[in-house]
Formats: C-alpha cells, sequence, structure tokens
C-alpha cells in the first residue's frame, strides 16, 4: 500500500512537467501518465479493502516470484530514455496508455480478490476473467512493451524478458492454489484460455450463446 500510494503521489507531482501539452506526442504521455497514477492509486486502495485470503500458498520461492514480478518493473523507470522518433514515441505512449486503462477495468472486476502474493480469497470469473485466466497480466504486458520502448536498450529488453518469465511463474503458483482452494477452478480451466483470448472466449460470439459462468461467489 504504501509503495503504490507513494508511486501515485510522486506520479502526480510529475504530471506539472508535462503541462501544457504541445502535440499529440506530448497528449498521449499526459494520459500514459495520469492512467498509471489511477491504477496505482486504485492498487493501493484495492489493497485496503480486499478479502481476508482463504488459503495461502506455502514456501519462499512463491514469495520471491510475487515480490519480483510485481516491483522489478520500476528498475526500467531509471534508465536512460531512448531516442525516439514522433512515431515509435506515440507508439510507446499508447501502449502504455491501453494497457494500464485495461489493467484499471480488470482491477475493478477482481475487487476485493486482488492479491499480490498467490492467494485465494474468492473466484472470479466474469468480465475479463471470462476472456482469459489472467487478463491482469496480459494488460500489464502491454503497458511492459510502451514503458522498455521508451528505454530502448540491450539492459531493458534483457529486464523485460526476465520480467515476464517471473509473470509467468506467478501464473502458475497461483494457478496451483486455486484448483486447491476452488475445485470448480478445475471446469473453468477447461472453458477458458490460460492468456492469449480466443474468439468464443469473447462476450459476444459468432452468434453462440455464452457459455454457462462459474458462480464467482462460491
Amino acid at each position: 500500500m504504501i509503495v503504490y500510494g507513494g508511486s501515485a503521489l510522486l506520479g502526480a507531482a510529475s504530471v506539472l512537467h508535462l503541462l501544457p501539452p504541445d502535440n499529440i506526442r506530448d497528449w498521449l504521455a499526459l494520459a500514459a501518465r495520469i492512467a498509471n497514477i489511477l491504477f496505482l492509486g486504485l492498487v493501493a486502495l484495492t489493497t485496503i479493502t480486499r478479502l481476508a485470503p482463504i488459503m495461502k500458498s506455502q514456501g519462499i520461492e512463491t514469495r520471491v516470484s510475487a515480490l519480483l514480478g510485481t516491483f522489478l518493473s520500476i528498475v526500467l523507470a531509471f534508465l536512460p530514455k531512448a531516442e525516439l522518433g514522433p512515431v515509435w514515441s506515440a507508439v510507446s505512449s499508447t501502449l502504455v496508455l491501453g494497457g494500464t486503462s485495461l489493467c484499471i477495468v480488470v482491477l475493478r472486476w477482481l475487487g476485493r480478490s486482488f492479491s499480490i502474493q498467490a492467494e485465494a480469497r474468492r473466484l472470479v470469473t466474469e468480465g475479463p476473467y471470462r476472456i482469459v485466466r489472467h487478463p491482469l497480466y496480459l494488460c500489464e504486458g502491454i503497458a511492459l512493451v510502451g514503458v522498455t520502448l521508451q528505454v530502448l536498450s540491450p539492459l531493458a529488453v534483457l529486464i523485460a524478458i526476465v520480467i515476464v518469465m517471473i509473470q509467468c511463474r506467478r501464473m502458475i503458483n497461483e494457478e496451483r492454489i486455486m484448483r486447491r482452494a476452488f475445485p470448480e477452478y478445475a471446469a473453468y480451466r477447461t472453458t477458458t484460455p490460460f492468456l492469449i483470448p480466443t474468439c468464443r472466449n469473447w462476450p459476444i460470439g459468432r452468434g453462440q450463446a455464452p457459455a454457462q459462468a462459474i458462480d464467482p461467489h462460491a
């Protein structure tokens, strides 16, 4: 809560340096910064109001993976900015804006079930979780690509690859604890992709009736 709340406040203070925007690139950068502030603040607020876990993962590996996956991306913020042209600069800001905005939507659906460590609170299978089992990681990955472009270098790419590998491990750890906590999770896994969406899992299919959803309050 302290890390995310403090980061949101620091980000809000830095918005003044982006004013007034002179062109579309500046507008995109400003919008991306505001979206990031809102997401950080929402994470801090959700941490306070979340439900108590009904089951927690065991072992040091799950805890280390969760912490590294959560905070390692901060290192990218301290790398020197790359000299991007106007097109790539706009692409980078668009990816950050889009990914972060989607993260806000997913986090609102996840609500009080939010967790950094691999813990089970409540099974959520509706909204974005009807499309893929790990939508928050997918959206964070989109934003990560945008941030990596802003500091593009061999070191930045290496850090991004390490982050992706750690996040994959986190997803595996979370699936293990969800299977133990919720027997109905097995059925959810068979109908919902892991990370990459498919056409049949979108809310509006090609004339097909939606699949039977699992009760998110089970």
